[in-house]
């Protein structure tokens, strides 16, 4: 039996690693132990920031869905229960959408559950 040595795989290995690691600063981006090392980290950075993400949006849904319910004489705790009891099921998202792009609707709204 023929000796098999890795060097291709070896190789392939550490070029994938180098190639994510390009535009690094320094060594990061050249020397491969010290690339392996920052991809990693990175990597491990971009799956926080990927639930990171989910709740930046929410946050910002709700400050803005907030804002258009002070503008209207209510706040937000009291909409969403209101929302709520008149089965109304509009997500976060949408309404901060309906706040920004249409306020008379988002007034509307607010009327629904007030009277």
């Amino acid at each position: 039996m023929a000796r098999v040595k890795g060097a291709m795989a070896t190789r392939k290995r550490r070029n994938k690693v180098l190639k994510l690691a390009k535009g690094y600063y320094g060594a990061k981006s050249r020397h491969f132990k010290m690339a392996k090392q920052a991809v990693m980290k990175s990597g491990n950075y971009a799956y926080i920031g990927r639930k990171q993400r989910k709740r930046d949006f929410r946050r910002l849904w709700i400050t803005r869905i907030s804002a258009a319910c002070r503008a209207n004489g209510t706040n937000y705790s009291t909409f969403m229960n209101g929302l709520k009891k008149a089965n109304i099921t509009l997500n976060r998202k949408m309404l901060s959408e309906i706040a920004i792009a249409d306020p008379a609707a988002f007034t509307q709204l607010v009327e629904k559950f007030t009277k």
